[in-house]
């Protein structure tokens, strides 16, 4: 099985659907589609995210970071959730994805979430990774 994380994107188009749709509603067919996901076995985490207003841009592109109230300037287009599944092949991410009750607008970008088996072994800090990961039951 590969781990694979499905970011979702919400466009100023699937925004404006979701604030139409009631949030009951929206709670209902998300849970139902989590219990698909937890029933087959795929789900190891799923998190939506606060409003992009309530967060902070951190941008490397100068000499030192600099720290500026969020969003980004003039995206269209922002992550507000992911999952990260564990599933035998992109395809088979692309058809959980595809059962997703979205609003219309919406995007998913589907990302490999490399193992760390996939590491040189021999690295002090794939090591140590290791190490934290089989403490905390992560391994």
């Amino acid at each position: 099985m590969t781990k694979y994380m499905l970011i979702w994107r919400a466009t100023d188009e699937s925004m404006a659907a979701m604030m139409n749709t009631d949030f009951n509603e929206m709670l209902e067919s998300m849970g139902r589609f989590n219990d698909e996901l937890i029933r087959a076995g795929v789900l190891l985490a799923a998190e939506g995210l606060d409003d992009p207003s309530q967060g902070v841009v951190v941008d490397f592109t100068g000499e030192t970071p600099e720290v500026t109230d969020g969003p980004y300037g003039e995206t269209k287009e922002l992550f507000n959730g992911f999952y990260i599944i564990d599933v035998a092949s992109i395809q088979e991410a692309v058809e959980w994805v595809k059962r997703a009750p979205m609003t219309v607008g919406s995007k998913a970008e589907i990302r490999r979430v490399p193992s760390i088996d996939e590491f040189p072994q021999d690295n002090e800090w794939v090591q140590k990774e290791r190490a934290w990961r089989e403490q905390t039951g992560q391994l």
